[in-house]
């Protein structure tokens, strides 16, 4: 609504809504008609059967008395309920059956072929942490041109492993593989379950920072401040009204594009997983915020761990145990920096490209000792059993406001109130009181008077079948939908 304001988009806007308002009330009155037409043939066939059978009798000379009159007439009237029943059964059918086609076609769905990934609960001895032998990806099983091909990788315990290339090269591709999320795979992958991920695009739930960052798991004190040191995220919870429980929005709304990368780079480092899987996190960041999340958050908390870092920042690959270099879906080049440097032209290229001159002298030059002298100054500053207290209202996601108790008859008159809604109120109910005062006036007449010599044949079949009551089984349905409309 606000885009709409501020570009002055409310007269168009307001003639598409009511175009297509237009077009669906043309589809509900037509819906609504031919559920008056059907409910009129449904209820009528009982009254339409009865008087065919009287006259029947009248013209073939049939005596009617108690015994068989009363006798149709109670048979007459169980059939009519199911018989009213059949479209209500039609529709439900219908019904069942898109819905057991829409089942049947998710149940029917490829599913990802885990045949070819092996997983490891955990990394133990073993010396690969990731292990890809003469792998094919492919995201279609009828693609003509293969999305990853030929991949051969090995990544040690405890490696750190960037990848680069250009845009479209197939870096995101080859940690979707490394996850399984790939369908088709020929090859085999083998890595651990123990698995963190931290998506090029930020992935933010509606619920407080803490919450985002805990994401299940059971409060520890030391490391969750630890982990919002490491994430740059001290300074941010100081400008939050509410600290780390302050609530965020949907998709995160209330966060810049760095506040919620580095939420979602907190969440993967409080798992305290065994492989980081980190596509570009960096990039919606700024460089000094950048390094400082390089040195502290890949370089020293995890330090241990196995990383692959997607990344187009050339300044940072230096420090890694190896660099692989994609393009076309295809791993053209691996070994160090340096190694990459002096054998390879397209590296070269890319890091000529990428490389930032502004502040690059002054990354390396950062001490340990002055990083951990600002975190022990700036932890002080967050107590996390000292947060403020919720103020209701205060926050962005409110809770939504609902009336509790009996409103009364009020909302029925402001329906009414509505497109001559009394006036249509009054012919669906008239008609209907007619109906059930007729019934009864007419069961009590017939009891006194089926067996009475004085009532001839043909008056008796002018009451029987209650041809007065086709008047509200005509007029009932078609009131009845107008007030739906």
């Amino acid at each position: 609504m606000k885009v709409l304001n501020l570009y002055g988009w409310e007269i168009h806007f307001m003639d598409v809504i009511e175009g297509f308002r237009e077009v669906e009330l043309k589809w509900l009155s037509m819906l609504q008609l031919l559920t008056a037409y059907n409910g009129f043939l449904f209820w009528s066939s009982p009254v339409v059967v009865t008087a065919a059978t009287f006259g029947a009798c009248y013209l073939l000379k049939i005596p009617l008395h108690a015994t068989n009159v009363f006798t149709f007439v109670a048979t007459s009237r169980l059939v009519q309920d199911p018989i009213r029943a059949i479209p209500d059964v039609i529709s439900v059918v219908i019904q069942a059956r898109v819905a057991f086609t829409r089942v049947l076609r998710f149940l029917e769905a490829p599913e990802l072929e885990s045949e070819n990934v092996k997983r490891k609960d955990s990394l133990g001895s073993s010396k690969h942490a990731i292990l890809m032998r003469f792998v094919n990806l492919y995201w279609e099983m009828n693609s003509s041109k293969l999305t990853l091909q030929n991949i051969n990788l090995d990544v040690g315990a405890g490696e750190k492993l960037a990848i680069c290339g250009e845009v479209g090269s197939g870096k995101s591709t080859l940690l979707a593989a490394i996850l399984g999320e790939v369908p088709y795979v020929e090859g085999i992958v083998e890595d651990y379950t123990w698995i963190a991920y931290v998506s090029q695009t930020a992935w933010i739930q509606t619920g407080t920072i803490r919450e985002n960052i805990l994401f299940g798991s059971a409060m520890d004190g030391l490391r969750y401040e630890d982990t919002l040191w490491r994430c740059s995220l001290v300074k941010d919870l100081e400008l939050l009204p509410y600290g780390d429980v302050t609530e965020i929005g949907e998709r995160g709304v209330n966060l810049s594009g760095g506040q919620k990368q580095r939420v979602q780079l907190a969440r993967a480092l409080y798992q305290n997983a065994d492989i980081y899987l980190l596509d570009d996190p960096f990039s919606a960041v700024d460089a000094h915020t950048a390094s400082s999340l390089f040195y502290e958050y890949v370089m020293e908390a995890l330090s241990t761990k196995t990383v692959l870092l997607v990344t187009h920042q050339v300044d940072f690959l230096p420090a890694f145990h190896c660099c692989l270099l994609m393009s076309d879906g295809k791993i053209l080049q691996s070994g160090t920096y340096n190694e990459l440097l002096a054998s390879s032209l397209e590296f070269l290229d890319l890091v000529n490209a990428h490389k930032v001159t502004a502040g690059t002298q002054g990354l390396a030059k950062v001490s340990t000792s002055k990083r951990h002298s600002s975190f022990a100054m700036e932890i002080k500053n967050i107590d996390i059993e000292k947060q403020p207290i919720l103020a209701k209202g205060d926050q962005l996601v409110k809770r939504e406001e609902r009336e509790m108790g009996d409103t009364g008859l009020k909302p029925y008159f402001i329906y009414l109130n509505q497109n001559k809604g009394y006036l249509y109120f009054a012919l669906a109910t008239l008609p209907h009181l007619t109906f059930i005062t007729g019934q009864i006036m007419q069961n009590s007449w017939m009891a006194s008077s089926v067996d009475d010599p004085q009532v001839s044949t043909s008056k008796l079949i002018m009451v029987l079948p209650h041809h007065w009551s086709l008047l509200n089984i005509l007029l009932t349905p078609y009131i009845s939908n107008l007030l739906l409309l």
